[in-house]
C-alpha cells in the first residue's frame, strides 16, 4: 500500500511537471486548443455547472494537455494539481477556492489520469456553475464535505432593482476577493443569494449593510433552502452530414457556417469549457457549445438516418 502511495505521489508529480512544460511550449507558441479527457466517473456537466458530483480518479500516468488561452487559467490548473500531490503526500483532504468551469473541466481532465486521487466538485446547488474541489485519497475522505456555505441578502429592493454586479460589487467592497464566492442567485424584488466558503460567512453577515443604494441584511440559510430555476432551453433539430463542431454549432447558433469557422479559429468556442481550435472537432451527446457573445448550446439525442446523416436534437439556452 506505501510503495503503491509513493508511487502515485511520484506519478503526480510527473504529471505536474508535464503539464508545465507541454504548457510553455503552448504558449510560447500561440496555441489555444485543448481537448477535456473524458471521465469515466458520473462528474457531470449541467447546462449552466458541473457540480455536485463525485469523482473517484483512476487511470493512467501521462497527464499533459494540449494549450489553454491565458497563463492564468494555466496556473490556477497547476494549483489544483499541485495541492492534489500535497493531498496523497500527507494522506488528507484539500480543498481549493470557487474555480470557474474551464479551470474545474480541465483540472479533472488531469486528475482523471491519476491513481488513488479522489475529486469532489461542490457549488451549492445542482445548477451551480462556480465550484469548490476537494481532493484527496479516498480512505479518508468523509461523506459530508461541508465546505460551501448559503447566504440570503435581502433588502427593499422593490424601489431599487439591482443586478447581478450590484450584489457582487457590494460583496467585494468588503474587502472579499471574487475566489471566495461561488454563484449569486438574483431573487428579484427579494434581493439575491450567494454562496461562499463557510470560513468568511460571519464576516460578511457583519460587513455588508448596503447594495447599490439599499440597506441590506444578511443572514446563513441551509443549503436546502436555495431557490433556483433550471434554465430555460428552447430544443431545436438538425440533419447533418457530420458531427463536425462548425457544422453543428451553425445550425445551433442560427450562423452561417464560414463565419463559425471564424469564431472557431479565432478562439471564441469552447466545447464542454475547453477552447477549441478545430473546426473538425467531433461533437457527442451531452457536450455544452459555448460561443462567446452568442450563449451557450446543449447537443441532446444523435441518430443515424436512413441516408446515413446525423439526426441531431440541440438545446438552445436562453
Amino acid at each position: 500500500m506505501a510503495a503503491t502511495s509513493l508511487a502515485s505521489q511520484a506519478f503526480l508529480r510527473r504529471g505536474i511537471q508535464s503539464f508545465a512544460f507541454s504548457h510553455s511550449i503552448d504558449i510560447a507558441k500561440k496555441l489555444s486548443h485543448f481537448r477535456t479527457f473524458p471521465l469515466t466517473a458520473p462528474l457531470s456537466s449541467s447546462a449552466l455547472g458541473i457540480c455536485n458530483s463525485v469523482q473517484t480518479v483512476k487511470g493512467g500516468i501521462d497527464v499533459s494537455l494540449k494549450g489553454a488561452r491565458d497563463t492564468e487559467t494555466l496556473e490556477e490548473i497547476k494549483r489544483v494539481v499541485e495541492m492534489a500531490d500535497r493531498a496523497l503526500l500527507r494522506r488528507e483532504v484539500l480543498h481549493t477556492d470557487f474555480l470557474t468551469p474551464p479551470v474545474l473541466s480541465e483540472s479533472m481532465s488531469v486528475l482523471v489520469k491519476l491513481n488513488e486521487i479522489k475529486a469532489v466538485a461542490q457549488g451549492g446547488y445542482p445548477e451551480a456553475e462556480r465550484c469548490r474541489l476537494s481532493v484527496g485519497h479516498p480512505d479518508v475522505f468523509t461523506s459530508d464535505l461541508d465546505n460551501v456555505a448559503a447566504l440570503s441578502i435581502s433588502g427593499k429592493f422593490e424601489y431599487e432593482p439591482c443586478s447581478h454586479g450590484d450584489f457582487l460589487g457590494a460583496i467585494l467592497n468588503t474587502g472579499i476577493v471574487r475566489d471566495k464566492l461561488g454563484d449569486i442567485i438574483l431573487q428579484g424584488e427579494k434581493g439575491a443569494q450567494v454562496l461562499v466558503v463557510p470560513e468568511i460567512a460571519d464576516f460578511l453577515i457583519s460587513s455588508l449593510n448596503k447594495v447599490r443604494y439599499v440597506s441590506v441584511t444578511c443572514k446563513k440559510i441551509p443549503l436546502l433552502d436555495i431557490e433556483y430555476a433550471p434554465p430555460r432551453t428552447k430544443s431545436l433539430k438538425t440533419v447533418e452530414a457530420s458531427l463536425r463542431l462548425d457544422a453543428i454549432a451553425s445550425a445551433g447558433f442560427k450562423i452561417s457556417r464560414s463565419k463559425m469557422a471564424g469564431y472557431i479559429s479565432d478562439g471564441d468556442v469552447r466545447v464542454n469549457w475547453s477552447t477549441v481550435t478545430k473546426n473538425n472537432t467531433t461533437i457527442k451527446t451531452g457536450d455544452i457549445i459555448s460561443v462567446s457573445g452568442k450563449g451557450r448550446l446543449k447537443i441532446g439525442e444523435i441518430n443515424t438516418t436512413k441516408k446515413g446523416k446525423f439526426a441531431v436534437e440541440l438545446f438552445r439556452y436562453l
